[in-house]
């Protein structure tokens, strides 16, 4: 029988799987507004193109590969998810096509309809993961944290267990920045603190962003107004606290 603690371990990985995917999906729909919203603008989508493209090359396409040597390889195996993994690898081969489709896209029309469809397909692909395939596996009592051992594109953790994101400075888990607390203002206050913080950052520096809810509504302000120049990392994901990494490049 599995007890509390294999289940407490369980749920946790769960979790790490479910928000990584949730900030691959979001990063994905900020770079698709983004491209999309640049011919309202007159502006060329073609800078941002090269950053979705090569997000889909280091991240998506990788993370991908590391799901079907170790998930999908799982859930192959179970009557009740073996033709569901079929429809998910026949995806995966699709968001390959079409991130090939995006790079090498010449004209703002075939770069707005490429990165449109990508975002269209990956959206809907992690939603069959997170709501099917994931709770089939636990179902199951498959192992997850043992499954997966060194696969850290799936959880999101360089190898050496830095939150994904941060690795490339000098405090990967946010240790060392400064935290702004804004429970214990009111919410109309909020955002023009944290802006102003974010406005007095200097390249390559971050702070810490302790919060009474999921501020998921502040980053898709930070991607309309600050496309490609923020970082946006979590650190700690409720069920009370929240607290995001929010850097500059």
């Amino acid at each position: 029988m599995t007890t509390h603690t294999q289940a407490d371990a369980q749920n946790a990985v769960l979790a790490r799987i479910r928000a990584h995917h949730d900030q691959l999906g979001r990063t994905m729909s900020d770079h698709a507004v983004t491209i999309a919203r640049s011919i309202d603008r007159l502006t060329s989508p073609a800078p941002r193109q090269a950053v979705l493209a090569a997000f889909c090359a280091d991240e998506v396409l990788p993370h991908a590969a590391a799901e079907e040597k170790t998930l999908y390889a799982a859930a192959a195996g179970l009557p009740a998810t073996e033709l569901l993994v079929r429809a998910m690898l026949d995806e995966h081969a699709a968001l390959q096509e079409l991130a090939g489709d995006l790079a090498t896209a010449t004209t703002p029309g075939e770069i707005v309809s490429a990165s449109s469809a990508l975002n269209a397909l990956f959206q809907a692909h992690l939603k069959k993961e997170n709501d099917v395939l994931l709770p089939a596996l636990a179902a199951h009592g498959v192992d997850l944290e043992s499954l997966l051992g060194d696969a850290h594109e799936i959880l999101g953790e360089p190898a050496g267990g830095a939150c994904c994101g941060c690795a490339d400075t000098g405090h990967p888990d946010g240790e060392d920045d400064v935290e702004l607390d804004v429970r214990r203002l009111v919410p109309a206050q909020r955002h023009e603190q944290i802006f102003t913080v974010y406005g007095e950052l200097a390249a390559g520096t971050a702070f810490v962003l302790v919060n009474d809810h999921d501020p998921k509504p502040l980053y898709y302000q930070f991607a309309a107004e600050h496309p490609g120049e923020f970082t946006w990392d979590y650190l700690e994901a409720g069920p009370e606290v929240w607290k995001v990494r929010i850097g500059r490049p």
